[in-house]
């Protein structure tokens, strides 16, 4: 089987520092630049309870709720997706994992963005910080229990914030029934 525009050159139509806009054939589309990967942080405490952040995100003009992500290679070049994982999680809600589970990879809209994340889950959670990110981020940390999480969201978006494709992973089950 053929699939159309697959063997058509790719061209680099602009180039930043994060982000690549591509053409390959009649598809445009946007990838990470230098092959800069993600990693996303399923991170549930002892208590049942869901770590999320909010921050503004410029692209939307507002602020979104979201899992705790970060980028991979932060700490270097050949930094494991599990270690930057952690790292974020810890910089992002102020807790630190004993263990990182790594539960593959996925694509948030292959239609239109090549970029994929690495989803991992944070086992053994401890409190260690205020969390808010690096300098600049303002990252809020909301703590919410796994059962609430559907009402939560709701009342984000009744309030004008933008909810992360991402957490489909924690609605699943209330978009379902």
């Amino acid at each position: 089987m053929s699939f159309p525009d697959s063997d058509a050159p790719v061209e680099t139509v602009w180039q930043g520092k994060f982000i690549t806009a591509k053409r390959q054939g009649r598809w445009e589309y946007v990838a990470r630049a230098r092959g800069i990967r993600a990693a996303v942080i399923v991170a549930v405490d002892d208590d049942g309870h869901l770590l999320l952040v909010e921050q503004y995100r410029v692209p939307l003009g507002r602020r979104c709720l979201e899992l705790p992500a970060g980028l991979i290679g932060d700490g270097g070049d050949d930094e494991a997706d599990e270690t930057a994982a952690a790292r974020e999680l810890e910089e992002e809600t102020g807790y630190r994992a004993e263990r990182i589970e790594s539960l593959g990879e996925f694509f948030s809209s292959p239609g239109m963005v090549s970029e994929s994340f690495t989803l991992v889950r944070a086992h053994g959670l401890t409190r260690v910080g205020e969390g808010g990110g690096v300098e600049g981020e303002d990252i809020i940390v909301h703590r919410v229990k796994l059962a609430d999480v559907p009402a939560y969201v709701a009342e984000c978006r009744a309030r004008g914030m933008a909810i992360d494709v991402k957490l489909l992973l924690a609605l699943g089950s209330s978009l379902l029934g």
